[in-house]
């Protein structure tokens, strides 16, 4: 819904914001200086570009409002400070930053839109139609309050985004690309390859004895980094989710019964129906319409009359409630199947009604759904308990309790996990099963210490506390502790090495022999590939051999590097094959759209940074980590 309220935004802030500043706000901080130093205006103020101020009020009202969108596309609750991890707070002001300064510009150029422009654009708007498709502000009013707007400041904002768009049209708007472009990028995405080619593997490289100690001890010291241990730390780990608070709830029989017959409508799949629907200017019309109806005019027939089209008669298939004109809802959920109503005066006209189609209300047995009201009611419960166990931890937390002892105190499992690192893995260096909410726990805990006690993540309704209990530094393995892995990696290597020299023989071999030959001679198998394409990796052919196979000449043998090092091919090209451009065909016309777009955000990219440099921006690093929650320097 949101996307669709800002339909003009996707249309072309989509491009400036998110292809450009989002795309290009690395560039855009570059140019400005992110860590300029801040005078010239307010402490309130987060940053400045032109005449215009981004207060900390300002910036921390849309960070949050941003941060809980995010959470709410991603099912799961974004903290601010991880929202700054990942540099949404610097991205956020970014966009700020590129919006005022066409806002700025749109000024200098004083560029307007009237009030009667602004009102036929919002009640042209799609998302704002009633049933009868025409704009309904009810509806309006509904959604601007649900994204929290009113109407003056709904209105305001459509003028700024109205007048960006002008001036963002007008420098990339309808910009017809060079022909040039279209058939390099063509031949590029299209063209195709075939190759002859021999594939070697590890037994092309011979039997490699076991290496001597004195070898395997050099090889070792020389990558020692590489078997390196990392840092593990010791974890002690209270989840408490609302499942398992859950299982441990009694609900009674009565409990559930009497569930079920306060909340019975839940457990009801309500009557839907397929209705069509013609609205007329006035009674006499609809009368004189249901009576041509009645002589033989199809329903159809009669909105094609009237230049209507299926979609503009069918309200879809729905349910009573989802009718705001009651009249009509009563009228239409007395019909049956192929009826037409008399003519009934609704909210929006005189209107004729036509069922389609009935789908009877459902209802499931009390049997089928007593084991999901017992879950839903135990869950529920479990809500009240959480909020008292995390009430209660953190009581016992507060008095010097470790977390160990907190799970002794209130008879809640502690799990202990002796060693984990940055990425979740043991000492073994397998994964750690089962390890909630793996992400977020790691990165606190190696942002903690021994003895700190750490606020709890909160997640899908619980909350889980951690401890860490003990640290391992990272260390220098000895060779011993790693020594069948040194072996391995030497071998391999020796593989490697074996391998370039072998292909680099055949490569020379293939200047005066064809690829057949030169296989059989070394009891190889020679083999083809055709239709190949650059990104687009074919069965026996891995991606990292066709960035090679399109760098190659025709005609040019070499070879190359497979999946691993101990894999490798030699490969010549035998036919290359230039892909034809039809300008009508829709391929062509879809590269066509996509360098439009990518040429018009380059020429927008560039108007921006040209307005930087015009209008000058400054940022206050202090207020900016004010606005998000940070501490300032």
């Amino acid at each position: 819904m949101l996307r669709s309220l800002h339909k003009v935004t996707g249309n072309w802030l989509g491009r400036i914001i998110t292809s450009i500043v989002l795309g290009l706000i690395a560039i855009s901080f570059a140019i400005w200086g992110i860590g300029d130093i801040f005078r010239g205006f307010g402490q309130s103020t987060v940053a400045k570009i032109g005449g215009t101020e981004i207060s900390v009020e300002q910036f921390r009202q849309t960070f949050n409002d941003r941060v809980q969108l995010l959470g709410r596309r991603l099912g799961r609750p974004v903290t601010q400070d991880q929202a700054r991890a990942i540099g949404f707070d610097r991205q956020l002001l970014g966009e700020l930053l590129a919006e005022a300064a066409v806002d700025d510009n749109a000024h200098t150029l004083r560029l307007g839109l009237s009030d009667a422009e602004i009102a036929k654009r919002v009640m042209a708007d799609p998302n704002f139609r009633g049933i009868t498709g025409r704009f309904d502000r009810a509806r309006f009013e509904q959604i601007i309050r649900q994204f929290g707007f009113n109407e003056s400041r709904y209105v305001a904002e459509q003028r700024r985004l109205a007048l960006r768009r002008q001036i963002v049209e007008t420098i990339s708007g309808e910009m017809k690309v060079p022909s040039a472009f279209v058939e390099v990028r063509n031949r590029f995405e299209n063209e195709e390859r075939r190759i002859e080619y021999i594939k070697l593997a590890a037994a092309q490289a011979g039997d490699i004895p076991a290496p001597a100690l004195e070898a395997l001890a050099k090889y070792f010291e020389e990558r020692k980094f590489q078997f390196r241990a990392p840092e593990f730390r010791k974890l002690a780990i209270l989840a408490v989710s609302p499942q398992d608070v859950a299982a441990k709830i009694e609900v009674s029989d009565s409990d559930i019964k009497r569930a079920f017959e306060e909340k019975r409508e839940r457990y009801i799949t309500p009557e839907k129906r397929e209705i069509q629907q013609i609205v007329f200017a006035t009674m006499n019309d609809a009368r004189d319409a249901k009576q041509r109806l009645a002589q033989g005019l199809t329903f159809a027939t009669l909105a094609a009359e009237r230049g209507l089209k299926e979609a503009d008669i069918n309200l879809g298939f729905i349910e009573k409630s989802s009718i705001i004109d009651r009249a009509v809802a009563d009228t239409a959920f007395a019909l049956k199947a192929g009826d037409v109503s008399d003519p009934v005066q609704g909210r929006f006209g005189a209107t004729l009604l036509r069922v389609v189609k009935v789908e009877p209300e459902k209802s499931r047995p009390f049997e089928e759904i007593a084991p999901v009201i017992k879950s839903d009611l135990a869950l529920e419960r479990a809500k009240t308990k959480i909020q008292d166990l995390h009430d209660k931890i953190e009581d016992a937390r507060a008095g010097g309790l470790a977390l160990t002892e907190v799970g002794k105190k209130l008879e809640i499992t502690v799990r202990t996990i002796d060693a984990v690192d940055r990425s979740g893995r043991g000492s073994d260096g397998a994964p750690i099963r089962d390890l909630p909410q793996a992400t977020e726990l790691l990165a606190g805990v190696y942002a903690s210490d021994i003895g700190v006690e750490n606020d709890p993540l909160q997640v899908s309704g619980g909350f889980i506390w951690y401890d860490v209990i003990g640290v391992t530094p990272s260390r220098d393995r000895t060779l011993d502790e790693v020594k069948s892995r040194v072996e391995q990696s030497w071998r391999d290597a020796q593989i490697a090495d074996r391998l370039k020299v072998k292909t680099a023989e055949l490569v020379d071999k293939l200047k005066s022999q064809n690829m057949a030959d030169v296989a059989a001679a070394n009891g190889l198998k020679a083999e083809t590939a055709d239709t190949l394409k650059r990104g687009k990796e074919t069965a026996g052919i891995p991606a990292r051999v066709l960035i090679d196979v399109f760098r190659a000449g025709k005609g040019e043998a070499t070879s190359t590097e497979g999946v691993t090092p101990a894999e490798r091919f030699v490969f010549r090209v035998t036919e290359i094959v230039e892909p034809k451009l039809v300008m009508d065909a829709a391929e062509t016309k879809k590269t066509d759209e996509t360098l439009r777009r990518a040429l018009g955000e380059d020429l927008l990219g560039q108007y921006i940074t040209q307005l930087e440099n015009d209008l000058g921006a400054t940022i206050n690093q202090d207020a900016l980590r004010t606005a998000v929650g940070g501490s300032a320097n």
